[in-house]
């Protein structure tokens, strides 16, 4: 599907249609990758340059991007990669190469973004740091499609969609997921536990209003919930 969307393939029936480009059509494909980048899940398929400045130069100057050198240091510092802008790419660990790639798309400031299982290879630290990304990228109106085995992530999204068996079966907004626990369950989906903890304490009269769904924010909100309910 990242694949479809991005125009990587082309589907055997049936259009997908980016902002009223056909992917079909191979002559529009540069302007396809203008208005949409990929993140795959191994960063080794994606990396074709020794260099983490040349590779991430490369596709901004492939698209043509103005400012190269100054858009490259400013997206490998909000991911805390900078002291690596002249290192060898395969001298990276695999959760510095995924970050790289999340920079190389990144940089080129694509009107969409598709992220296919990024955090997959990243440590703590570099999820957290992607997860940040994400959220600075949703705030500047990008789109982001962001595909993942992974229910906790959904936490960061603000519209969920379901695939099973290749069909969207659910797609419902990230303010309705406690409405959602039982479509869930009945497909074997994991819950998030900080969706966990918040439908149990509603159980319990204490009814949070939730917005970002991080930690943080929940444990203010109970917080302050305790301190209105002991008042």
């Amino acid at each position: 599907m990242a694949k479809l969307i991005s125009g990587l393939e082309i589907p055997t029936k049936g259009n997908i249609i980016i902002d009223n480009i056909n992917t079909n059509n191979k002559k529009m494909f540069k302007d396809i990758r203008k208005k949409v980048g990929i993140v795959f899940q191994n960063p080794e398929n994606q990396i074709l340059f020794n260099n983490v400045y040349d590779e991430i130069a490369f596709t901004m100057k492939n698209l043509q991007t103005d400012n190269i050198k100054e858009k490259i240091k400013e997206t490998l510092k909000k991911l805390n990669m900078s002291e690596f802008i002249n290192s060898e790419t395969y001298e990276l660990s695999l959760g510095q190469k995924q970050r790289i790639t999340i920079a190389e798309v990144i940089a080129t400031n694509p009107k969409y973004i598709v992220l296919d299982e990024p955090t997959t290879m990243l440590d703590p630290q570099g999820k957290e740091d992607t997860y940040n990304m994400i959220k600075e990228l949703r705030n500047k109106n990008n789109t982001v499609i962001y595909v993942t085995n992974v229910m906790e992530e959904i936490l960061i999204s603000d519209k969920i969609i379901v695939i099973e068996n290749g069909k969207i079966i659910k797609t419902f907004l990230k303010e309705e997921i406690l409405e959602q626990l039982e479509f869930l369950k009945e497909h074997g989906i994991k819950i998030p536990e900080l969706v966990k903890l918040v439908f149990e304490l509603k159980k319990c009269g204490i009814k949070l209003q939730v917005n970002e769904w991080t930690t943080q924010e929940i444990i203010k909100n109970i917080m302050e919930a305790l301190n209105e309910k002991h008042n």
